[in-house]
């Protein structure tokens, strides 16, 4: 999960700043509109960040209930092969 958070990362730093490139043009100064764009990247960009953490997160929330939920089930089928040996030593009345 690292690596695709980093590789995610890697690829919003890269389209930021090869909009800022393409944004900024030749001129010396960047006018308002260029600004504005560079400044609509930058929010794109935060709010991608965001939601990956968010997704991340959820992801990790659900790994820690699956793992929970597996070791629940291994109790359960250790708990059914006690009752079933139980069972199986159980004096039969004939």
């Amino acid at each position: 999960m690292s690596k695709l958070k980093k590789l995610v990362s890697f690829v919003l730093v890269g389209a930021f700043s090869l909009s800022l490139l393409i944004a900024a043009g030749c001129s010396r100064h960047p006018n308002t509109e260029q600004i504005s764009k560079m400044e609509e990247a930058r929010s794109a960009c935060l709010a991608s960040e965001q939601k990956l953490n968010e997704k991340v997160k959820a992801n990790e929330e659900l790994q820690r209930q699956l793992d929970q939920k597996k070791a629940n089930l291994d109790e359960l089928k250790k708990e059914k092969e006690t009752m079933q040996q139980r069972l199986s030593n159980w004096p039969t009345q004939e």
